[in-house]
């Protein structure tokens, strides 16, 4: 996994740093179910993407993100531009291809302009927060020149799972509402936390008892709904959909 402060660090701040910030809003208003919002962040997402590769294939970064004035035609262009030695179709082909999907849905959905005949919608911005992760995992990959695999782990650190019921300082997580079991409370800790979690730290944030292992982690484990090792713990897909399906929606979450 590559640390946050080293990542994409050859493209220019101006232009990297609005990018992942667009990237974490998106994925913060799916989780939060705000469809319209998730695709308007996404039209500034396709922009920002846009004008990092041209910059790779020109080899000269704007400072900032600027608005082609026809973005369809623009990334169209992109596929005539000379091959470069590394990530050449992702590049040319694959990302700007991808692009006017995303961006008609900002502009023709009645996301970014009223008149679409389509409201804002779940399977909307499903499209929009997948295909966005996988535009940032691909960019990743090719200018670290790294595996899918680190790339995808990357992402997923990125657009870390957040929801109003867990509330995080200096690096500590509590779900807010009491009213749950600890293993309720497991469960939407290790939905919100991409990734392994040490077993003390989990069991700090849970505040549980010392058979925190025995009583709450070794009973998911059966389940499935959690993958357990000798110190650590994460959530499957399994348990990510009891979260949604069982904890979540019951709780009032939106």
């Amino acid at each position: 996994m590559i640390e946050s402060n080293n990542l994409l660090k050859n493209v220019p701040d101006g232009l990297r740093e609005p990018l992942l910030q667009e990237f974490a809003g998106l994925c913060s208003a799916f989780n939060e179910s705000r469809w319209k919002l998730a695709a308007l962040d996404a039209g500034r997402f396709c922009e920002v993407v846009y004008c990092i590769i041209d910059g790779a294939l020109s080899g000269t970064f704007q400072p900032t993100p600027t608005k082609p004035a026809n973005f369809v035609t623009a990334c169209r262009a992109l596929e005539n531009r000379p091959p470069v030695s590394v990530g050449d179709r992702s590049l040319r082909i694959l990302i700007p291809r991808l692009l006017p999907s995303l961006y008609e849905i900002r502009n023709n959905r009645d996301v970014g302009h009223v008149g679409g005949d389509v409201k804002p919608n779940k399977m909307d911005a499903s499209f929009v927060r997948d295909a966005c992760a996988s535009i940032t995992a691909e960019l990743i990959r090719i200018f670290h020149n790294t595996s899918t695999e680190i790339a995808q782990d990357t992402v997923d650190l990125i657009a870390e799972r957040t929801h109003p019921l867990v509330w995080e300082l200096d690096g500590t997580k509590r779900v807010l509402d009491t009213t749950l079991k600890g293993w309720e409370r497991t469960l939407i800790l290790l939905y919100a936390t991409p990734g392994w979690t040490t077993i003390k730290q989990l069991n700090a944030w849970v505040i549980y008892s010392s058979k925190f292992r025995s009583s709450v982690l070794e009973p998911l484990f059966q389940k499935r709904l959690i993958e357990l090792g000798d110190s650590k713990a994460t959530i499957t897909p399994l348990g990510s959909a009891y979260v949604e399906k069982n904890l979540l929606k019951s709780l009032g979450a939106p």
